[in-house]
């Protein structure tokens, strides 16, 4: 197949819209439903984000992401009792290496993530299947499906979820390009290879980054090549915890994507664990109460006149004290940057969220003061070289 019609394109008002091959065949087949314009761009940007993590890691991998952007992006690591109960994965389900990286990668922001598009670097199982069938989403894409894991997909959207499936031997042409207002741009692609080598211009006097470091500060870096710009990622036991995407500003990046991560470590916490929810109310609604409920305006899930829409009982508030006291403890959190960090704020604002390594590629004229920020904290830093500007 040459061409595939779509619906509309980004807003219901531009038509006609479809895409298409100058030479050979699509590289995706669509198994179910009707993907839309958007729909492909985040399916085609989170496949090559998962396809390198993999390729980079050799663990499997899977991504969520909204608005080409990634809400989420994990290897598949096992989960402990803690993180099933802040993905909502039930404790009886068994898991395989890929469910766990979906789990992941949609428990990173699952505010974020509500209607996601999946990226799977493997052939989606039966248990990564079954977490899919009890989330709102629009589609997935993957290199194949087990049979019963199709029809399980299948089954969702009243028949309608969107199933792409991609070659996974495509390789696109050297040369894209792209059209703006009428007038076309053309590029390299951006094939650079992202591992360890970017990793050993250790510029503070903290030189130790330790292995799995190493392993997540390639994820922020992957993660962040297909993250709209200006970007950062915050990355702890092998998957994102907070991602920035699309900031003019590098320091409001970085502190967006650090609250991101301290809502993360917050959702850890034992209060936030013991939340009694009423069993009607459902997980979007859950995680929504749990995102308040740790923010600055708790009263409006726990106050005296609304707590009973959602609780069994009137909780006890997490107060700004113990947020604090919590993420005081948190450490071993690292951060990628696409671009130089032009001031030491940024590593201020970094710190406060448990960064203990940074990977960026310098070249600003205040480096040194960035360094010296750094060397304050103890923090190791690595200067990449490259950028990673992703438009």
């Amino acid at each position: 197949m040459k061409e595939l019609a779509l619906k509309y394109g980004c807003n219901p008002n531009q038509k006609p819209a479809r895409v298409y091959m100058e030479e050979g065949e699509l590289p995706i087949q669509v198994l179910n439903g009707k993907p839309g314009y958007i729909n492909l761009l985040d399916a085609l940007n989170s496949w090559q984000l998962v396809k390198e993590l993999k390729e980079a890691t050799g663990l499997p991998a899977a991504a969520s992401f909204k608005h080409v952007s990634p809400a989420g992006a994990a290897l598949g690591l096992p989960l402990d009792d803690v993180l099933r109960q802040m993905y909502s994965v039930p404790a009886d389900l068994e898991l395989s290496p890929l469910a766990c990286a979906y789990a992941r990668a949609r428990g990173a922001d699952r505010m974020s993530s509500f209607g996601d598009w999946i990226a799977l670097s493997d052939v989606c199982d039966v248990p990564t299947a079954k977490i899919i069938q009890h989330e709102v989403t629009d589609g997935i894409i993957a290199p194949g499906y087990e049979p019963e894991a199709l029809e399980i997909l299948k089954s969702k959207r009243k028949g309608g979820y969107n199933i792409l499936q991609m070659d996974p031997d495509y390789v696109p042409a050297p040369i894209e390009h792209k059209q703006v207002f009428g007038i076309t741009f053309e590029q390299g692609r951006n094939d650079l290879k992202i591992d360890e080598a970017m990793l050993e211009n250790v510029v503070t006097e903290n030189k130790t980054i330790t292995p799995e470091q190493k392993r997540d500060l390639i994820i922020s870096l992957i993660t962040l090549k297909y993250t709209q710009s200006n970007s950062v990622c915050y990355v702890a036991d092998g998957q994102t915890i907070g991602v920035g995407a699309g900031q003019q500003s590098r320091i409001h990046c970085t502190r967006l994507a650090g609250q991101k991560a301290d809502n993360w470590q917050l959702r850890h916490h034992p209060k936030v664990l013991a939340l009694p929810f009423r069993e009607d109310v459902s997980k979007p609604n859950r995680d929504n109460a749990i995102d308040v409920y740790i923010g600055d305006t708790p009263e409006d899930v726990m106050g005296d006149d609304v707590w009973a829409e959602t609780f069994t009982r009137q909780p006890e508030p997490l107060t700004p004290a113990e947020k604090k006291e919590y993420l005081s403890h948190v450490t071993g959190v690292v951060l990628g940057s696409d671009a130089f960090f032009p001031f030491g704020d940024n590593i201020e604002r970094a710190r406060r969220s448990g960064v203990t390594a940074i990977v960026q590629p310098g070249g600003s004229i205040r480096d040194q003061q960035v360094i010296d920020t750094c060397n304050k904290y103890g923090i190791a830093m690595a200067f990449c070289g490259l950028r990673l500007f992703h438009h």
